[in-house]
C-alpha cells in the first residue's frame, strides 16, 4: 500500500546579511528544508537592528498561507498578531476622524 507524504508548511525567518548584522525574510517553505535553504515564497522582512518599524508583511499572502494550512514559528506568529493590532487600530482611528 502506497504511503502518503504530506509535506507540512511553515512560514518562518530565513536568515540573510552579514555577519553580526542579520536581515530576515519571513518565507514559506517546506518543514524539511533547511533554514537558509528553498523557499517557495517570501512574505516579508524583518530588521532586528532598526528603529521603529522593524518588519514588514503582505498580509495578503500571509493569510492565504494560513488558509492553506502552514503554520507559523512563535516569532513570526507574533509579527501576525502586531501587524493585525495596528491595522485594527488605523481603522478606529480613521472611523473617529470621519465621524
Amino acid at each position: 500500500m502506497k504511503q502518503l507524504l504530506f509535506n507540512m508548511v511553515k512560514i518562518r525567518l530565513k536568515r540573510m546579511g552579514a555577519k553580526n548584522h542579520p536581515v530576515y525574510r519571513v518565507v514559506a517553505a517546506d518543514s524539511r528544508s533547511p533554514r537558509d535553504g528553498k523557499c517557495i515564497e517570501e512574505l516579508g522582512t524583518y530588521h532586528p537592528s532598526r528603529a521603529g518599524q522593524k518588519f514588514s508583511l503582505k498580509m495578503d499572502r500571509v493569510d492565504h498561507w494560513l488558509a492553506c494550512g502552514a503554520q507559523p514559528s512563535d516569532t513570526v506568529a507574533s509579527f501576525i498578531r502586531k501587524t493585525r493590532k495596528a491595522a485594527k487600530e488605523a481603522e478606529t482611528a480613521e472611523a473617529t476622524a470621519t465621524a
